[in-house]
């Protein structure tokens, strides 16, 4: 076990009086464990090791296979992208390409590829590299797509395999790559700075087969080590990173800590050093103590209800409607986010440019519901019990989802609707969701990737995402015209109009009830510094230090 660091300066003067004592090295323990975080080196350094609390656990450490935002942060610290968001925001600057050009007609994206770059395995980051990693996501017959997984993001951000937005990559030399479009996409650089197209070791890849999922090589700041499934995942720093004087740590250690009460306690204790998805009960405990301090990440971010609509009687907009009247949102707001979340009426959050806030939403009314209900054909509400799928991990937009679904619950039983609550383990509740046979209804939310509205639109409601991201498996042609039409449209105006229209298709067919978008807390080491939380939920670790 490590020594414990000290944060007052009254404890640290202290330990050095005993050292010059002559007294053992070992630190001391207080009655308060607030007090007691992870101790200072022998040597006087700080530990350079950072420990990171989370809820769950990562469904696999490709990312390109992966859709869960556990998986997403981890990624984010071993592998790079061509492009990268500026901390804090998501806008594009470089990252393994140093630069790009687009052509005048928007079809031809040429990037100019950093030199010297090497992968974990010792071998070149290069224009071949980068054709090898597109390629595999793009081709459905792919040699390196293996049993049970998929390119889901590649389908949702760049079109199914028959309606493909990328026509070809071809390495131009050994650091120039270009891209050619089918057509237009606004997006574009957007998408490609995604954590899902980041750049794997093609060596790597063809050797390890499956194993690279759970045996990840990239260029990023640090290099895998160890995953005890359910329990950690250790990452080393890369002595060789291309960004000089980064990562600042040696060492990460990603720890899952599932109860979001447990996890804070481990804050308190110098368990860990920084901790997701605060409670919002224990804002004023962290408040109160000096040694931690709060951490705001922006508010960008969805959490739903979904109806799978291939599933009866969830196939009419009616029963949607009724279900969507039935929902008591400022009822969750307050008794489950503690002020740190609104009500949604949409699937994309206010923060985001052209969202519709001229939409009404469903207001809570029983008595509506109950009639929408009679409409349907369903007087004495639904015949059949509903299985609803409640997430099993607290995530930034749904800390305690149990909870929630156990007060939606209570409400759809006043109307009629009988729920069963099911809550399997994480990667199985994601895949059983893509399968869509064994829900009814689900919850599920969103942490935009990328800036754009598309991003939330076209990715989570789109008919060209299922399967995949679109679990409600929810078809509207009207929609998928107007989405396509707003990827391919560079006017920013004019795609604000269309996806304003869009949200109006989707308040009306009702495939989801929009819960809450979230501001979600987390809490650290008031001595950690160098962390800028992202509003999509994925940053890197590589400027994190101890002060």
């Amino acid at each position: 076990m490590g020594k414990k660091r000290w944060y007052s300066m009254f404890v640290m003067m202290l330990v050095a009086v005993i050292a010059l004592a002559g007294c053992g090295g070992g630190a001391g323990e207080s009655a308060d464990p607030a007090a007691n975080p992870p101790a200072d080196q022998g040597d006087g350094s700080k530990n350079n090791t950072l420990i990171f609390g989370r809820g769950g656990d990562s469904v696999a450490l490709d990312p390109s296979i992966t859709t869960d935002g556990e998986s997403s942060k981890v990624a984010k610290q071993i592998f790079d992208t061509l492009l990268v968001y500026e901390e804090g925001s998501t806008t594009v600057k470089p990252s393994l390409a140093e630069s790009y050009e687009v052509s005048a007609d928007g079809l031809v994206y040429t990037f100019k590829l950093k030199a010297g770059v090497k992968f974990h395995d010792g071998t070149d980051f290069n224009a071949d590299a980068v054709v090898f990693n597109f390629n595999r996501w793009s081709d459905p017959n792919s040699p390196y797509k293996f049993e049970g997984d998929s390119f889901d993001y590649y389908d949702s951000m760049f079109g199914s395999p028959d309606n493909r937005v990328i026509k070809e990559v071809k390495a131009v030399d050994d650091l120039t790559v270009q891209f050619t479009l089918n057509a237009p996409q606004a997006p574009f650089l957007q998408n490609i700075a995604m954590t899902s197209f980041s750049i794997g070791s093609p060596k790597a890849i063809e050797e390890k087969k499956e194993n690279f999922k759970s045996e990840p090589v990239g260029t990023g700041p640090f290099k895998f080590v160890e995953w005890k499934r359910n329990d950690s995942i250790t990452l080393e720093k890369n002595p060789d990173y291309w960004q000089e004087g980064l990562p600042k740590l040696d060492k990460v250690i990603i720890r899952s800590i599932p109860d979001n009460t447990a996890r804070f306690n481990a804050l308190q204790n110098g368990e860990i050093d920084i901790m997701e998805d605060l409670n919002a009960d224990d804002l004023a405990v962290l408040e109160s103590n000096p040694n931690l301090q709060k951490i705001e990440r922006p508010s960008f971010n969805v959490s739903y209800i979904g109806f799978n609509v291939k599933k009866k009687p969830f196939d009419n907009p009616l029963v949607r409607q009724a279900l969507n009247h039935a929902v008591n949102k400022q009822a969750l707001v307050d008794a489950f986010f503690g002020g740190s979340a609104i009500p949604a009426k949409n699937p994309m959050p206010p923060t985001l440019w052209g969202y519709n806030d001229s939409i009404q939403d469903y207001e809570y009314d029983l008595e509506k519901a109950k009639q929408l209900l009679a409409e349907a054909g369903y007087p004495n509400g639904l015949p059949e019990e509903v299985t609803f799928y409640a997430m099993p991990v607290s995530r930034p937009y749904m800390p305690d989802g149990k909870k929630v679904a156990e007060a939606i619950q209570a409400d759809f039983e006043k109307i009629g609707v009988k729920v069963n609550i099911q809550s399997p383990e994480w990667a199985t509740y994601l895949d059983d969701l893509k399968a869509g046979e064994k829900d009814d209804i689900y919850m599920l939310g969103w942490t935009g990737d990328n800036g754009d509205p598309d991003n939330f639109i076209y990715t989570l409601l789109d008919k060209d995402t299922i399967p995949g991201n679109n679990r409600s498996f929810y078809v509207n042609e009207e929609l998928h015209k107007v989405l396509v039409e707003a990827q391919q449209e560079t006017d920013q105006d004019k795609r604000a109009a269309l996806y304003e229209k869009a949200q109006e298709i989707i308040k009306k067919d009702a495939p989801w009830v929009p819960l809450v978008h979230t501001t979600p807390l987390l809490a650290a080491r008031a001595d950690l510094k160098g962390y800028t939380p992202s509003p999509t939920g994925t940053e890197p670790y590589s400027g994190i230090y101890f002060e």
